[in-house]
C-alpha cells in the first residue's frame, strides 16, 4: 500500500508589521533630515526709502554680487562671462523670469554694468535691486 505524501509549503510573507515599520521608517527619516536654507554670498544691502516686493518668488533668479567682486547664482561662483548662457537657458525655461541682483553696497559699479550687459544678451529684461528699507 503506497501511502500519498501530502506536501503544503506555505509560502506567504507575513505583512502584519509592515506599516509598524514603514511609519518607524518614515518618522526617522523625517527627524534626521535637514533642510538647507539658501544662504548666498556674505553682503550688506544698501538702504532705500521706498521698496516694493516682489510679486513671483516662483519666477525669480538671485543673482549675489559682493564687495570683494564675487558673482553667485544658485550657489555657484561663476566668473561675469558665464552670467549670459546661465540666465538664457533660465530664461528659455521661464519666459517670465525676473533677475534680482542683490549687490552689497560696497560692490564696485562697473561689475554691475558688466552683469548688465550680460543679462541684455541673455534676453533677460526684468531686473530687481534688492534693498533693505531705510530706518528714519
Amino acid at each position: 500500500m503506497k501511502l500519498d505524501r501530502k506536501v503544503n509549503i506555505n509560502s506567504d510573507i507575513p505583512t502584519a508589521s509592515m506599516p509598524d515599520i514603514i511609519f518607524m521608517l518614515l518618522i526617522f527619516f523625517m527627524v534626521t533630515t535637514v533642510l538647507r536654507e539658501y544662504s548666498g554670498l556674505d553682503i550688506e544691502l544698501p538702504k532705500a526709502k521706498r521698496i516694493q516686493k516682489l510679486k513671483s518668488k516662483r519666477h525669480t533668479a538671485h543673482i549675489w554680487l559682493s564687495k570683494q567682486g564675487q558673482i553667485s547664482i544658485e550657489d555657484k561662483l561663476i566668473r561675469s562671462e558665464n552670467i549670459r548662457h546661465i540666465m538664457y537657458s533660465k530664461r528659455a525655461a521661464d519666459p517670465q523670469l525676473t533677475v534680482s541682483i542683490k549687490a552689497d553696497k560696497s560692490a564696485r559699479m562697473g561689475l554691475v554694468s558688466d552683469i548688465h550687459t550680460e543679462l541684455r544678451k541673455a534676453d533677460a529684461l526684468m531686473l530687481n535691486y534688492s534693498s533693505k528699507t531705510s530706518i528714519e
